[in-house]
């Protein structure tokens, strides 16, 4: 019974076992389908996003090469562009200051009146151009008469005297007179002729000339007006006089300048004092006159500084013949010193774009690019170069405008 028992114990542990091994194996298989169907949906899942990456680094290299700053010119428009290589050129160091037009001091001339009295008419007013000689205004004095009237009177004892005289020699020829008697009467013209020119002289000086003084000794008429006069020709700048004012004859009635010459007047930092001298070859530049220069040299260097700005004043005479330059207009002022080499490209390699200056770099696959740089004031047609490009660099030295215009005309594309 025993032996029968332990028969069936061993037969049961071994049925057991035999279950257990099988369960296990199933695990295991499911396991593994598990983990390849997992596989399976991951590879699905990255295959797109692989391809995606490799489609957007495709794209950011088309872009590179469609980079707007670059320009791939037909075969046909190459013949319009020269192709140079940058280098250094003798270049005039330069300095620009700011200033102003100012009148020419030396060709104004204030005028007056040259006698009390009342103002009854002006003729001008200011912007008016006038010649030499011309009545500006009119003015009655009561001086003016007195003056008139004692012309007269010294004008007949002239005559008087010079009669008396012509009888006193008539006389003194007959023995009927001494010779006392003549030399009087000589002595009484000398007087009177003395006395007239006196006169005269008044009347000058009160702005009767020498046709008006005729006309007062023929006619008799006294003229209680006299003329203000202008004594230079030019153009009238300030007027100080109405209709109906009492004037002085120390009154400055009217300023007339001649404008076919003016000043440029600069302020230069006292740190470039130095820097200038009597002579010097200056441009000027007036905004309101475009790109328009007017060539002069220094004729005035400051001895002081002026300690608000701490700057000196410079100064230059333009020829202004054609009346552009007006007074009190800003203006900037390039001083032109010794020669130096620098890099430089001309004028016709620049375009602007985006208010700054740019050159076309010619690259060795044969298109072009637009390149920023930074370039000094024109000077003889030159650019002197301060940063962007460096010596033998290759770029356009003339079309770059018509390239420039292929360009824009390709972004519209």
């Amino acid at each position: 019974m025993i032996n029968t028992s332990s028969a069936r114990q061993r037969a049961t542990s071994a049925m057991v076992m035999s279950i257990i091994c099988l369960v296990l194996a199933a695990c295991n298989q499911e396991a593994k389908q598990h983990e390849d169907k997992t596989a399976t949906k991951d590879a699905a899942t990255n295959a797109p996003s692989k391809s995606a990456n490799a489609n957007q680094s495709a794209q950011s290299n088309d872009a590179g090469d469609d980079d707007a700053s670059i320009v791939r010119p037909r075969e046909d428009m190459l013949k319009r562009f020269e192709v140079g290589k940058v280098s250094k050129a003798s270049i005039e160091r330069t300095q620009e200051i700011p200033g102003r037009i100012e009148v020419d001091e030396k060709r104004i001339t204030r005028i007056g009146a040259s006698v009390t009295g009342r103002v009854v008419e002006t003729s001008v007013d200011v912007g008016y151009r006038v010649k030499p000689g011309e009545v500006l205004a009119r003015i009655s004095s009561t001086e003016l008469t007195q003056a008139q009237l004692n012309y007269l009177r010294s004008n007949a004892s002239f005559s008087l005297s010079e009669r008396a005289l012509e009888r006193a020699q008539q006389l003194y020829k007959a023995d009927v007179i001494s010779a006392a008697e003549l030399q009087r009467r000589e002595s009484e013209q000398s007087i009177a002729k003395a006395e007239l020119r006196a006169a005269s002289d008044q009347l000058t000086l009160l702005g009767f000339d020498q046709a008006m003084q005729r006309r007062l000794r023929e006619s008799g008429q006294l003229d209680p007006t006299v003329g203000v006069i202008a004594t230079r020709g030019g153009v009238i700048v300030e007027r100080k006089v109405s209709q109906g004012q009492v004037a002085q004859p120390g009154d400055a009635l009217f300023t007339v300048a001649d404008l076919t010459t003016v000043w440029a007047v600069g302020a230069l930092p006292e740190q470039a004092a130095a820097s200038v001298q009597m002579g010097q070859v200056v441009d000027v530049l007036v905004p309101a006159l475009g790109e328009k220069r007017f060539r002069g040299r220094i004729v005035f260097v400051s001895d002081t500084i002026q300690p608000e700005t701490r700057t000196i004043t410079v100064r230059t005479e333009v020829d202004n013949a054609s009346r552009e330059l007006k007074p009190q207009m800003l203006a900037s002022m390039r001083l032109f010193g010794e020669r130096e080499e620098r890099l430089a490209i001309p004028d016709s390699a620049v375009v602007r774009d985006a208010d700054r200056d740019h050159v076309f770099l010619h690259r060795q696959d044969g298109s072009f690019k637009l390149l920023p740089v930074e370039l000094g004031p024109s000077i003889n047609g030159q650019r002197p170069v301060i940063r962007g490009l460096q010596e033998g660099q290759p770029i356009v030295m003339r079309g770059a405008f018509h390239l420039n215009n292929e360009r824009k005309r390709a972004e519209l594309e």
